[in-house]
């Protein structure tokens, strides 16, 4: 009926109604479909990156995020139940680094999503290589440390039971999973003779020289000649395997058992009646006289003394003195320092028959004194601190505190109260570094660690400003705990004076005025409204750059004057209307056509602003049917407003002659005659 009704009143025909109606349902099919999307974009603060791009759609927003609570919820911990379990059982370096009991909203500060499909969930900083292992609990030491980390966090390496909290792929990319126990990543070179406790008797800095492994601590202590015996001797590759070597099922009750008999069997095969360790050709005994059925059997070095070091007056009857070895052995080599003790310096607790060097005081004994050895005091010499002086050596030293013995390297910076130079309170007997001085430590000093300064190492604060061979103390102290005490001024100066006012009403006047320590570039804390010249509309989603132009085709804000900002339409956009609505010597007022929301449509109001209001038809017109004229400034085509005709035969003559026939009233007369209210109403294509 429409169609025909057009048709019908223009004199036109139905085939050009038929495309007018198309083109119509053909922009409305083209709205419908760019509508959503640009929707979307409002909605989204961003792209997922690559790891989680198969939750990016605006329906798969819940996937990651709790709706309904008033505030941002996350649910990272729903998907990555590996690092879920690790903070409920508070191990890991996930739980080092978040406080106990922490939600999905802890992971956010460190791995950031909506900035881009490249974007890089993990920051490793200053690298991956220079990662500070011993945060996981698990300290890299000998030829573990010098690994690559590829080297041992591969999916094979990973327990069945820790696979399956992995979901996807991420076990290929995950550094978790892995478990302590040596036979995860090394195979068992023993074939499982001596069990999984592989430190036992090796550590990380080679496999080859078993420097835990004590011989004196198995079933056959190794004794005088036998501990020059090399391994290979004893233990050889079982059989059948190759080079498996045998440790376990050696027969060694009887000598016999790796030495031939050279008697023949003509004595009975207990060859220790005789015989020592020490060598074939030394016997225990003087004639056929056995020394060992008298009070004083000769054991160690007293077996090779000659008879008349002791019994002096070669009276053998005569009872010696030997409960104790000063009856033989004088004066103290210790001058008493050990009297003492409970039982009276007896030398036995330190040393053996088998020689009074090496003493057998090792860690078992150390531990009971009054200064157990523990970490690596436990591997430092006695000498280190038992300065040898022979007879003079002093065994009895200050150890109170750490300064006893060591150089204070702080320089007295902790030698006051609460410190008072007690080491320990950073440091441990384990490592000088890296210091267990924690982020929760530092939360209660002058200077809590926030946003990115929790990720700065602390040599990148705390650090020595001579040059070697100077040894300058470390500072920990810092007067100035202001931003500008550690960071240069990007803005040089601009905002000195604004800085250096005092805080009003709890607002920062500092930095911190528009900067906070998560991110430099992120200006949540300036508002711009605060300014002469407050962002609406589109200008809202503006770059800073756009308006703050850096000098010279510079790349960053480095050298931005930002005060120098235009502040009218003119300093930014060009005049596109060349210059028809600017009075002399003032810029062009945009505003009274314009905002800043969008450029178009405009909001020109033609009744009021304009001498030829729009009546009836003419308020469904097109614009640009009537404002066609151009002309040209300073090179380029620029449309016309003014003047604009306002007589009816200026726009509608032509088409009404088109449309009247011959024998008719003229066009000129039919568009004339007209009274201004049927003018109005009647449409003219």
């Amino acid at each position: 009926m429409l169609r025909e009704w057009y048709a019908r009143r223009l004199r036109v025909e139905p085939a050009a109604a038929r495309a007018g109606i198309r083109a119509a349902l053909l922009v409305a099919a083209f709205a419908s479909v760019l509508v959503p999307q640009g929707a979307w974009a409002q909605i989204s603060p961003g792209p997922l990156s690559r790891p989680h791009q198969s939750q990016s759609g605006p329906t798969l927003c819940t996937a990651c995020h709790q709706l309904g609570s008033g505030k941002a919820a996350f649910k990272c911990l729903n998907c990555h139940v590996e690092i879920a379990q690790r903070l409920n059982e508070n191990r890991g370096l996930h739980a080092a680094l978040v406080p106990k009991g922490a939600t999905s909203k802890s992971c956010v500060p460190c791995h950031s999503e909506h900035n881009g499909e490249d974007f890089n969930l993990v920051q490793w900083n200053p690298s991956m290589q220079a990662f500070d292992h011993s945060k996981t609990g698990y300290v890299l030491e000998g030829k573990h440390a010098g690994l690559e980390c590829r080297r041992c966090h591969i999916p094979e390496h990973v327990p069945e039971a820790e696979r399956r909290l992995f979901k996807d792929e991420r076990l290929k990319r995950s550094f978790l999973g892995l478990s302590r126990d040596c036979l995860s990543c090394h195979a068992d070179a023993h074939r499982a003779q001596l069990g999984r406790d592989c430190q036992r008797c090796h550590d990380a800095a080679g496999w080859k020289n078993p420097a835990r492994f004590n011989h004196a601590g198995t079933k056959f202590p190794l004794t005088g000649l036998h501990a020059q015996v090399a391994c290979q001797k004893c233990h050889a590759p079982l059989a059948g395997t190759g080079k498996v070597t045998q440790f376990i099922g050696l027969a060694f009750e009887k000598c016999a058992s790796c030495h031939t008999d050279p008697h023949r069997g003509t004595f009975a095969q207990d060859c220790q009646s005789c015989h020592t360790t020490s060598g074939w050709k030394q016997v225990n005994v003087v004639g056929k006289f056995n020394h060992a059925t008298t009070a004083f059997p000769l054991l160690g070095k007293h077996a090779f003394t000659a008879c008349s070091q002791c019994h002096r007056l070669g009276d053998f009857k005569k009872p010696l003195a030997h409960q104790h070895c000063p009856d033989c052995h004088a004066p103290d080599p210790h001058r008493g320092q050990f009297r003492s003790r409970a039982d009276a310096g007896e030398c036995t607790a330190c040393h053996t028959v088998d020689g009074f060097k090496p003493a057998r005081f090792g860690l078992p004994e150390h531990a009971a004194s009054a200064y157990p050895l523990e970490g690596k005091h436990a591997s430092v010499t006695c000498a280190k601190c038992h300065i040898p002086a022979g007879k003079a050596t002093l065994y009895k030293i200050k150890f109170a505190l750490c300064t006893d013995c060591h150089a204070d390297p702080h320089g007295k910076q902790f030698a006051s109260a609460p410190h008072l130079n007690r080491c320990e309170s950073c440091h441990s007997v384990q490592a000088y570094q890296p210091s267990s001085f924690s982020i929760p430590r530092h939360q209660k000093t002058r200077f809590p660690l926030t946003g990115g300064h929790l990720a700065v190492a602390c040599a990148e604060c705390h650090q020595t400003k001579s040059l070697p061979p100077a040894k300058e103390p470390v500072p920990y102290h810092f007067g100035d705990l202001s931003c500008s005490g550690c960071h240069a001024d990007p803005h040089r100066g601009q905002f000195r004076e604004r800085m250096a006012k005092s805080p009003a009403g709890g607002s920062n006047a500092g930095c911190e005025a528009c900067h906070s320590t998560r991110l430099w570039k992120e200006l949540s804390r300036f508002d711009h409204a605060s300014t002469a010249y407050p962002l609406t509309g589109a200008h809202r989603a503006v770059p800073c750059m756009q308006c703050h132009r850096p000098p010279n085709f510079e790349t960053s804000m480095s050298n931005v004057s930002f005060r120098s900002a235009p502040g009218t339409c003119d300093g930014c956009h060009a005049d596109i209307h060349g210059r028809q609505f600017s009075a002399a010597g003032k810029p062009a007022a945009c505003a009274q056509c314009h905002n800043t929301a969008k450029w178009r449509p405009s909001i020109f109001d033609h009744d009021k602003r304009a001498s030829f209001p729009l009546r009836g038809g003419h308020q469904d017109v097109a614009c640009s049917e009537c404002h066609t004229l151009k002309r040209e400034v300073e090179g380029r085509s620029v449309l016309s407003y003014k003047p604009t005709p306002r007589e009816c035969v200026a726009c509608h003559l032509i088409a009404a002659q088109s449309r009247i026939g011959r024998g008719r009233e003229s066009a000129f007369g039919f568009v004339t005659n007209l009274d201004m209210n049927h003018r109005q109403k009647l449409s003219f294509p």
